[in-house]
């Protein structure tokens, strides 16, 4: 079965722009994947369209060393462009793959370890009294592990300001009023989108009782590993870090180290299917569960089902709580998983189980869309 063209849709749908790769075959099998570089897909789509060029006329059943020459085709190897455009066409030769074989995606990872996908949900409301009654409606609802966000969301015209002490403190305060409410046995964490420096993150857990958060994720950003290591000194809260690292190497040392208790992985930004089973491996030597980062279409959120399904070591998958018009999606996903039971159900359908209209993208969709921006108090930039 060989390539002969590799294609990229992007397009704005709902919210944000996504940017998925079509890989097509002489036996009139094709897969789809995603790009998971939120905000700068015109550079990913620049990449596959380099790696088009040696690909097609290539088996699309040696995923593995295909997956190698991307990798290392080039002097200058590695970065999150480079890697989530291998990641969509990985992504995409195990959908095909899969078809060819008749076989699910997950039975080519080794087979599946469960039936559903249990799930982490997200709250996404300012803290407040409406915080803690919808974290207790969620509750009621049969979520067992529940995410907290910081509140600000930001804007691009960089009028939102981010005091970071204000913020701890509300956010401490508000999340003990909701461990209180939500009692011991629901998870309870918070994102902090790596918004806060090493002393803040420390002052921050420090305002809370022991025990009222079960993760805090991503409160720094994980360029410095001896930041991570000093701030660990510091707080008994488990980390959940990672879904910024875009291969095997960016996690090996915060694995190595155990540093990560959670690892944040997105299988459209970190290498696809391939290099995702290998992270899983390392972390599992490590005691460390997945969690994976689950924000873009329903492309990812199939690949990602397949990963969770094939793994021993799996703690939850990341529901996208987004708000936006999603009215679209059924029009252009067909067979695109569903939460069911707070769960998602493993498909048994080939490949990726998911299939892509293509004469419903829209034409001419993309549009030029940049993240929010956020300022300090005094008016210099942080981190979204």
């Amino acid at each position: 079965m060989k390539i002969t063209d590799i294609k990229t849709y992007g397009f704005w749908l709902g919210f944000r722009n996504i940017c998925l790769v079509k890989v097509e075959t002489d036996q009139g099998i094709y897969g789809w994947g995603e790009s998971g570089l939120s905000g700068r897909e015109q550079a990913v789509i620049g990449a596959v369209e380099h790696f088009k060029h040696f690909l097609i006329g290539q088996s699309a059943l040696n995923i593995n060393a295909l997956w190698q020459e991307m990798y290392r085709s080039q002097y200058f190897e590695g970065g999150r462009v480079l890697a989530a455009a291998i990641s969509a066409i990985d992504v995409a030769l195990h959908d095909a793959c899969g078809k060819y074989f008749d076989m699910p995606v997950y039975l080519l990872l080794g087979g599946k370890q469960r039936e559903r996908i249990p799930l982490f949900v997200t709250s996404t409301l300012d803290f407040g009294d409406a915080f803690i009654d919808h974290v207790c409606q969620l509750k009621d609802e049969g979520w067992q592990a529940i995410r907290a966000t910081t509140g600000e969301h930001g804007t691009v015209d960089k009028s939102d300001v981010f005091d970071a002490r204000k913020s701890i403190a509300k956010a401490s305060t508000w999340l003990t009023k909701a461990r209180e409410a939500l009692g011991s046995e629901t998870v309870l964490g918070i994102d902090y989108h790596h918004r806060l420096t090493v002393p803040e993150t420390a002052s921050f857990c420090q305002r809370m009782p022991s025990g009222t958060l079960d993760f805090i994720e991503e409160p720094i950003r994980d360029q410095s590993l001896v930041s991570y290591q000093n701030l660990r000194a510091m707080v008994d809260v488990p980390f959940a870090i990672g879904e910024e690292f875009s291969s095997k190497w960016d996690f090996a040392p915060y694995v190595d180290s155990a540093l990560t208790n959670f690892a944040r992985i997105d299988i459209c930004n970190a290498g696809g299917f391939s290099e995702a089973m290998k992270i899983a491996a390392m972390c599992e030597t490590r005691y460390i569960d997945m969690m994976p980062h689950n924000p873009l279409s329903p492309i990812c959120t199939a690949a990602s089902v397949h990963y969770c399904a094939a793994l021993s070591n799996l703690s939850w998958l990341e529901v996208a709580p987004y708000d936006g018009d999603l009215a679209q999606y059924d029009d252009i996903f067909s067979y695109r998983p569903k939460v069911s039971n707070n769960t998602f159900e493993v498909t048994n359908r080939p490949g990726l189980g998911i299939d892509v209209n293509e004469s419903s993208i829209p034409k001419d969709g993309f549009k030029f869309w940049e993240p929010p921006r956020l300022i300090k108090p005094d008016g210099s930039y942080t981190n979204w």
